[in-house]
């Protein structure tokens, strides 16, 4: 087993928790991830790792020692990238972690295309509305809706987007429309709760700056698609990106409100760790999906 292996190995285990986990991440069993360490706590003669029924934790030993396999492994990557500039020697394996709703309908669907110019390349997807720290847990890449502050990111954008409200016209045939940013504490407020998010608010535009409005409303959830539903049935406002309801805009489903003070520039951006060479696989995807988002009438009915 080549010492390569072993650090991704281990450092994947101690991002993830667990040996299923990161065996799920780099598509082997949990068993053959035990061998890994085992074989590599072998080698050096030192345990990394404390098992035992209620999960894993590092020893002291291990919480050094990872500080350095991830440097190290982050090298090898680099170097692998400094010399992996054409199509023809994308291989290996691409990590990529994408929102929930926009991964299933706008990033996953594409895969198949994307390997069929690089068969040599396996993908893997995280599918989730958190913010996945790229470097601990072993990603190669993120595709992020918003604003990218962390100065350890490169973000790329992809296609532009905006966030607004909106509603079904049955809710606001019943309830009016909202004028001001003020008139929402009239409003039934469909958002995120704690676990999904938006804990600061919804955020806006007024007089050139960005204003974060507390809202508030009867039903809470951490799935965007269910908030998404309640909209559509009339049962109160959300916030949401255009990428989402572009369709039910088109059709007259749902109406924007209050689209003078939506904050510009939510894009949707490709975003990956600052390194000196850019693998040649996460180059290329990024390209390809720039290229899918603007092809002509892409985001029309979908």
């Amino acid at each position: 087993m080549d010492r390569y292996t072993e650090l991704r190995s281990y450092a994947l285990v101690a991002a993830h928790g667990s040996f299923a986990a990161a065996a799920l991440v780099e598509g082997v069993t949990p068993v053959v991830m035990g061998r890994r360490l085992s074989a590599l706590e072998d080698r050096l003669g030192i345990k990394l790792i404390h098992r035992s029924t209620r999960g894993l934790t590092l020893t002291e030993l291990g919480e050094s020692y990872l500080e350095n396999a991830k440097a190290l492994l982050r090298t090898f990557d680099e170097l692998d990238a400094s010399v992996s500039q054409n199509e023809s020697t994308v291989r290996g394996h691409l990590m990529v972690s994408a929102p929930a709703g926009f991964g299933r309908r706008h990033v996953a669907p594409h895969a198949p295309e994307f390997q069929a110019r690089f068969p040599d390349l396996n993908l893997s997807f995280n599918l989730t509305d958190n913010v996945i720290d790229l470097v601990r847990e072993g990603y190669d890449m993120s595709i992020r809706i918003g604003e990218v502050l962390d100065p350890n990111y490169v973000a790329i954008k992809l296609f532009s987007n905006r966030r607004v409200v909106c509603g079904a016209p049955h809710y606001f045939a019943a309830r009016g429309y909202p004028k001001t940013l003020e008139d929402l504490a009239d409003h039934n407020c469909l958002a995120f709760n704690l676990q999904g998010g938006q804990h600061r608010g919804w955020t806006f535009q007024r007089d050139g700056k960005p204003v974060a409005i507390k809202v508030a409303g009867n039903l809470y959830c951490n799935d965007s698609e269910l908030l998404f539903d309640w909209t559509k049935r009339g049962l109160g406002l959300s916030w949401r990106s255009i990428w989402e309801i572009q369709s039910e805009l088109e059709s007259g489903e749902l109406v924007t409100v209050l689209d003078d003070f939506a904050l510009p520039g939510y894009d949707i951006q490709g975003v990956y760790p600052q390194q000196h060479y850019l693998p040649a696989k996460v180059r290329f995807f990024i390209a390809f999906l720039k290229e899918v988002y603007n092809r002509p009438d892409y985001w029309n009915g979908v």
